[in-house]
């Protein structure tokens, strides 16, 4: 099933719908059509272009500021999938500092770690074992960020409006 990003009317990302979500909020008058993605979605009396990209035409006021859940795909998304210890292609998770010692799962203390490093530092912190991080891990701080993880691969038409969660 393809996705499509819907913006606010001020052009920041709120979420990824379904594409047929999507046209339907562009056939109802609520979204304007931004990108496509170059296919055509039928009906028995009328076609229109599948949409990538859409904007509401009208201001959604958020509440609050959306966490975004820290889960292996989100960490592995943090740190480009890659090691933070090597530089080398992550396919594990690390807790900075242990979890036998005290260390929280979250996500100042978790980073994107091949399994050769990973197993290298144990259950030593990394001062301990003699390796230092690529950059220090932190949380996400941008709301689009939400977008990306959701959506797992971001099409090209999308990044342009999700430049700030690069």
């Amino acid at each position: 099933m393809t996705k499509a990003l819907v913006l606010n009317s001020t052009y920041e990302p709120l979420s990824v719908v379904p594409t047929r979500r999507a046209a339907c909020l562009v056939l109802l008058d609520k979204a304007e059509l931004v990108a496509d993605d170059g296919s055509v979605l039928r009906s028995a009396r009328l076609a229109i272009p599948a949409p990538s990209v859409v904007r509401l035409r009208t201001m959604v006021r958020i509440p609050f500021q959306r966490a975004v859940t820290m889960s292996r795909r989100a960490v592995f998304t943090r740190d480009d999938h890659r090691c933070q210890y090597c530089g080398g292609p992550a396919d594990s998770i690390d807790h900075i500092v242990p979890r036998s010692r005290g260390g929280l799962h979250e996500w100042d203390n978790v980073a994107a770690a091949c399994r050769p490093c990973n197993l290298s530092k144990r259950d030593r912190t990394p001062r301990e074992a003699g390796m230092v991080l690529a950059r220090p891990a932190r949380a996400p701080r941008h709301p689009s960020w939400v977008v990306v993880v959701a959506a797992g691969v971001v099409p090209e038409a999308w990044k342009p409006y999700l430049a700030l969660a690069s």
